[in-house]
């Protein structure tokens, strides 16, 4: 009876520890399950276009600027101003005077004052044609000489650099789709192009950057620090990405696949010495020559997300983040006051404070029964291996604390795509990551850009000076 008792309680063990484990299984499945509902572009690499309409989505933790909506204070204005020779004037007098009780004839009276206003219209739609006549003469030897037409003048009947220039702009300024830029030119220009034509364009406008790129690759590769990242393209029912290496003044886009040998063809990272900042994507890890630096902004989503699914277990994400936000406004005061580096004391306090925020991790991210660990005790552990490149802002005040400018200079490519769907071919989506290239970096140059457009197609492609010594 003693015997039977026993395998009956030691029956009863196991029973209960296999419920133990199915019952902490299932808290980690249900603890995944809420974490996935709960992404959002605040706690995950989703677009914010993903959180929907109806969707509330709170701010991100310090990635607000504190600026209310709207104009800032101090911000130039765009108030449109008199200018001082207008192309037609019209001079209003009154015939008679508005007295009721004079009403007499004004003619000839003395002006009073005068008031200047002005109405800014568009001209009508109106092509202009210019027509160049080739003349051929006889030499008294029997020889004839014909002139020669002017550069760029090739056919009998031909669209000029300014019509081409403004194609290009509604495609790859407006991302417009090509029949839309055949009908804006022919309403709004008088220029009823065909849609194979603003496609030739722009075929021909990738090709005569060839030059500019190559300049602007080797801009890039002697620059101090490059943002590099990369998004999907939606392509004839795949995918291709879109690549970007950029600082505030260059950009510079290729397309490609995600691998190492795709992140390389842009031709800018090989061999680069400087700082990348990147977000955690590890095929940029074979880029040895250079140092690495952890958008913020990613860890920080990373961080909200762990610790929205579990706040009284996982607490160290919280502190984490606190730390990184601290750093973020060391570092910012410090380069407002025109100092190069942060000090010692410093450097050693946001240290201290991020190995506790790991410790404390750690500890509420123990090891499970295999030694298996947690999604949030595998973030404990990227925190730990990749300190190096996470506080890489903390001793090189050249380094930002996001990667938010390459995310800024790839957000052309999901507008194309809201706007105009998907590309059909692969050069397609090349030409557009070439001319992308040419007017955003202009733009940064404060350069107009149906001017540089129009320089491309006559003189040649703008190009940009060296900014690095």
């Amino acid at each position: 009876m003693v015997a039977e008792l026993r395998v009956e309680v030691q029956r009863l063990r196991e029973d209960n520890q296999r419920l133990g484990e199915d019952n902490q299984r299932l808290r980690v499945e249900n603890a995944e399950l809420t974490r996935r509902l709960g992404l959002n572009s605040t706690n995950s690499s989703k677009p914010p276009s993903s959180d929907g309409l109806g969707r509330q989505t709170p701010k991100p933790r310090g990635g607000g600027s504190g600026r209310r909506r709207g104009k800032q204070p101090g911000s130039s204005g765009s108030t449109l101003q008199l200018v001082g020779d207008p192309e037609f004037t019209v001079v209003h007098r009154p015939d008679r005077c508005v007295n009721p009780v004079c009403g007499a004839d004004l003619r000839d009276a003395v002006e009073y004052a005068r008031q200047r206003r002005q109405v800014f219209e568009l001209p009508e739609p109106k092509i202009v044609v210019t027509e160049h006549q080739l003349v051929a003469v006889r030499c008294w030897c029997g020889q004839v000489s014909e002139a020669a037409p002017p550069a760029g003048v090739t056919g009998r009947a031909q669209y000029g650099p300014g019509v081409k220039a403004a194609a290009v702009y509604g495609r790859g300024a407006q991302f417009l789709p090509f029949a839309r830029v055949s009908r804006l030119l022919g309403d709004l220009c008088g220029a009823p192009v065909s849609t194979g034509f603003v496609h030739a364009v722009v075929t021909e406008a990738a090709r005569r950057l060839g030059p500019f790129t190559s300049h602007l690759a080797a801009l890039l590769h002697v620059e101090r620090v490059l943002h590099v990242d990369e998004t999907p393209a939606r392509l004839d029912g795949g995918f291709k990405y879109v690549h970007v290496a950029c600082t505030p003044m260059l950009t510079s886009f290729h397309v490609g696949g995600r691998s190492k040998a795709d992140i390389d063809a842009g031709g800018v990272l090989p061999g680069f010495d400087g700082t990348i900042v990147r977000d955690g994507y590890a095929a940029y890890q074979h880029l040895r020559d250079a140092e690495h630096a952890w958008c913020g902004a990613h860890l920080i989503r990373d961080l909200r997300a762990v610790h929205e699914t579990d706040p009284a277990g996982q607490q160290w994400a919280e502190v984490m983040a606190d730390t990184l936000l601290m750093a973020k406004t060391m570092t910012e005061q410090a380069v407002a006051a025109g100092r190069s580096t942060l000090t010692e004391a410093e450097v050693s306090h946001i240290r201290a404070c991020y190995a506790g925020a790991l410790a404390y991790g750690r500890q509420q991210n123990p090891p499970e029964r295999h030694g298996e660990l947690s999604k949030a005790g595998k973030l404990v552990e990227r925190f730990h291996q990749h300190r190096g490149m996470i506080l890489r802002f903390v001793v090189d005040l050249a380094v930002p604390f996001t990667n938010n400018q390459a995310e800024r200079d790839l957000r052309p490519v999901k507008l194309q795509q809201k706007i105009s769907g998907t590309w059909r071919t692969l050069q397609g989506l090349a030409d557009f990551a070439a001319v992308r290239s040419y007017l955003s970096t202009a733009a940064k140059h404060g350069q107009d850009a149906l001017d540089v457009l129009k320089q491309l197609f006559t003189t040649g492609p703008w190009m940009p000076a060296a900014l690095s010594s």
